[in-house]
């Protein structure tokens, strides 16, 4: 195998991947706009001159929708030609589990994905990392309060190390998978069991507060997201209400060969 462009290489599940890849042997090179490391390479969407030095020698990518964009299919579908064009044989996408290829915006790349040679489709539920770092759960998790659109429903919430475990052996298995990989952890939860397990932990009060679609959406927008991306979270908050996430797979300890972290196991490693 040559080289695996990780795209996104130094975020949630990119460098997880890079790490996977290297532990195995396999050389890979982490995009981002800003390299400053050993074995980081510059990669900026809106400069296609940066996706062709940044192609060279490469066998596989791991791809990633540009951040904030609802139409990203204008932006990838570039790419792609010119990494076919550069003789790229296998594509492995971050999706998501409430992405079908009839999405609008989102969905496109699912069905762009599918003109490479070898491909792979990887569709996590809600990250287990969104209670940490400067997301917005995240955020609610330090002030005590988590606001979503999502109301009582649940989602089996999933590790990035693990969908980063199923990434590596879709690159990497000699034999392309060519399918959909539906990625959850072990348990389905609401975002009320969610946080008191998070309140638990820390010894301090977190409670979830659901809202309305559109509060969401304007919420959103407030803390600077772009108002169509804004209206495409919120949509998927709804989808959620309505039970799209409540289900559990066993796709992580089938293909990556041992079990999916539980979300309590994570609240206790992760969460300070």
């Amino acid at each position: 195998m040559h080289d695996v462009l990780v795209l996104g290489g130094t975020g949630t599940t990119g460098c997880r991947v890079v790490a996977g890849l290297r532990a195995r042997g396999v050389t890979a090179r982490a995009a981002t706009r800003k390299p400053g490391e050993p074995g980081q390479v510059r990669f900026d969407w809106a400069n296609r001159t940066t996706h062709v030095d940044a192609l060279d020698g490469v066998s596989a990518v791991y791809l990633l929708a540009p951040i904030g964009e609802a139409e990203p299919a204008r932006l990838v579908t570039p790419f792609l030609e010119d990494a076919l064009a550069a003789g790229v044989r296998r594509v492995v996408l971050l999706s998501s589990s409430a992405v079908t290829p009839d999405t609008p915006g989102l969905g496109a790349l699912q069905r762009l994905v599918r003109t490479a040679p070898e491909w792979a489709v990887l569709k996590p539920s809600w990250f287990m990392q969104n209670f940490t770092g400067e997301h917005l759960v995240a955020r609610g998790v330090r002030d005590g309060e988590i606001v979503t659109a999502t109301g009582d429903a649940r989602v089996a919430f999933v590790d990035a190390g693990d969908i980063a475990a199923v990434a590596v052996r879709a690159l990497t298995d000699p034999e392309p998978h060519n399918t959909e990989h539906v990625l959850t952890g072990p348990s389905a939860l609401s975002y009320a069991e969610a946080a008191a397990i998070v309140a638990a932990h820390l010894k301090k009060p977190v409670r979830h507060r659901a809202v309305g679609t559109a509060e969401f959406a304007a919420r959103l927008t407030t803390a600077g997201i772009p108002a169509d991306f804004a209206a495409v979270l919120a949509a998927l908050d709804e989808d959620i209400r309505h039970g799209a996430e409540d289900r559990v797979t066993e796709t992580v300890e089938r293909v990556a060969g041992r079990p999916a972290r539980p979300f309590a196991t994570f609240v206790q490693e992760e969460i300070r």
